[in-house]
């Protein structure tokens, strides 16, 4: 025989899951209709853009206008735009991302291999970013007033506004060249040994300069405050209960959650320069060398899988959310 109390709890553990599944289609439908959109976008501003992607293929000839449509004929690519856009959709559906102008190569094929670089590179700094920035925020939470809090706050902040490329340069010159602490990374070859250290750098100086340091911390910082000053929060302590087990999903893992989801594309973007600096062979050095050779479907199949990282994160969050809360779920 069920007991009644246990049968409610688990209709209401079944009604809760089917909120959270509803809330996962539909945020994938709407992750299907924004990929959509960024990349017609991306694809209209490559097609106004000055240049022709053509013309990477006919370096050290006259790239006449008889040239380069011989050159479209012979690839069996569409004259107009639209038609363009529409046979990479197509394409792109049964999971082509095309081939690149420059090198020929498939470009799925070259985002899996420069993707785990990048993916290293991103949320390694991001554990280097709540490293600095939860320990501050919690010491700042408890001790609000000291001049010690007050001191490391004003720290995290003057650090958040040196630009990531000018500390990738300093770090390259002090520990690099001289004092010769780690090897100068390398685009082509993979480092043989102790190859953990080719990326240490790296993931350091985004973590530290990618600007969300400061923002995690005061976001935190107030939350906590905030929930710390709640009425059940001082039950809690009357009572000897441990504050911090009633604390934690209000006053960190949701603040932490959102700011993470909030600042992804920033870390994105700033992974960028960092490749760039230290060559590091990503995602982000990648689209570099692709804006340079008016490689289109390079840009195109990073763009759309840097955005769906970014979605992904922010489904993630939803899914935080709603497991916590999963009244949220129909919102």
């Amino acid at each position: 025989m069920v007991h009644p109390g246990r049968g409610a709890k688990v209709t209401t553990k079944l009604a809760a899951f089917r909120r959270v599944g509803v809330m996962v289609v539909r945020e994938l439908a709407l992750t299907a209709l924004l990929l959509l959109g960024v990349s017609l976008v991306v694809f209209v501003i490559l097609h106004l853009s000055p240049g022709d992607p053509f013309s990477v293929l006919l370096e050290g000839q006259a790239p006449g206008q008889a040239a380069r449509a011989s050159v479209r004929e012979a690839l069996g690519v569409p004259t107009t735009w639209y038609g363009r856009y529409l046979a990479w959709l197509g394409n792109m559906a049964h999971g082509n991302l095309g081939t690149s102008i420059r090198t020929g190569v498939p470009v799925a094929g070259e985002i899996v291999r420069a993707g785990p670089n990048t993916l290293y590179l991103t949320l390694g700094s991001l554990l280097v970013t709540l490293l600095l920035a939860v320990p501050l925020a919690l010491y700042s939470a408890w001790r609000r007033s000291g001049a010690l809090a007050r001191a490391l706050t004003l720290a995290v902040y003057l650090i958040s506004a040196v630009p990531v490329f000018w500390l990738g340069y300093v770090v390259i010159y002090l520990c690099i060249h001289r004092f010769g602490l780690f090897p100068l990374l390398s685009a082509t070859a993979e480092p043989q040994r102790h190859g953990w250290l080719y990326i240490l750098l790296p993931i350091i100086v985004l973590g530290v300069a990618n600007g969300t340091v400061s923002e995690v911390t005061r976001h935190l910082r107030e939350e906590l405050g905030r929930v710390m000053a709640e009425d059940y929060i001082r039950t809690a302590r009357a009572k000897g209960a441990p504050v911090w087990r009633h604390a934690f999903k209000e006053g960190f893992l949701l603040p932490m959650t959102e700011m993470i989801a909030a600042k992804m594309p920033f870390v994105l973007g700033g992974a960028v320069i960092v490749e760039q600096v230290f060559n590091w062979p990503g995602l982000g050095r990648m689209a570099w060398q692709a804006a340079q050779d008016r490689d289109f479907p390079v840009i195109m199949g990073i763009t759309i899988v840097a955005a769906a990282f970014v979605r992904l994160a922010s489904l993630l969050r939803g899914v935080i959310y709603a497991g916590v809360n999963p009244r949220t779920a129909t919102e």
